[in-house]
C-alpha cells in the first residue's frame, strides 16, 4: 500500500495533522487529511465539521454543503453546523434556502432578534 504525508498514522496523528494544516489556513491540505479519516469514522462530528469548514474556507462549497447537510441530517440541533450551512448556502447566492438555517442557528444560539 502507497501512503503519503497525509493518509500516514494512526486516525489520532491524522486528527493532529489536519488541525495543524487548518490552524495554518492551509485548507486545502487539511481537507485531504480529513477526507478519508471522515470516511474511516463517518460517526464522529468532530473530523466532519473540519472537514466541512476547510471546504467552506477554500472554495469547495458544495463539498462543504454535503458534509454540513450529513451533521445537520443526524443531529437537527448541532447550531454549528446550522450555521455553517446557512453561511455555504449563502456564499453560493442560496439565500432563500439559507434563510431558514440562519434562522434555526440563531434560535438554538438564544438570539431571537433574527426570527
Amino acid at each position: 500500500m502507497d501512503t503519503t504525508y497525509y493518509d500516514h498514522g494512526s486516525a489520532a496523528e491524522r486528527w493532529e495533522r489536519a488541525r495543524m494544516f487548518f490552524d495554518a489556513k492551509d485548507y486545502a491540505a487539511a481537507a485531504r487529511v480529513l477526507g478519508p479519516l471522515v470516511e474511516e469514522v463517518p460517526e464522529q462530528t468532530g473530523p466532519r465539521l473540519l472537514l466541512a469548514r476547510a471546504y467552506y474556507h477554500s472554495a469547495q462549497l458544495r463539498r462543504a454543503e454535503a458534509e454540513l447537510r450529513v451533521l445537520v441530517e443526524r443531529d437537527p440541533v448541532e447550531h454549528y453546523a446550522r450555521l455553517m450551512l446557512g453561511r455555504t448556502l449563502e456564499r453560493q447566492a442560496r439565500h432563500d434556502e439559507a434563510e431558514s438555517h440562519l434562522r434555526i442557528a440563531s434560535a438554538l444560539a438564544g438570539d431571537f432578534e433574527r426570527l
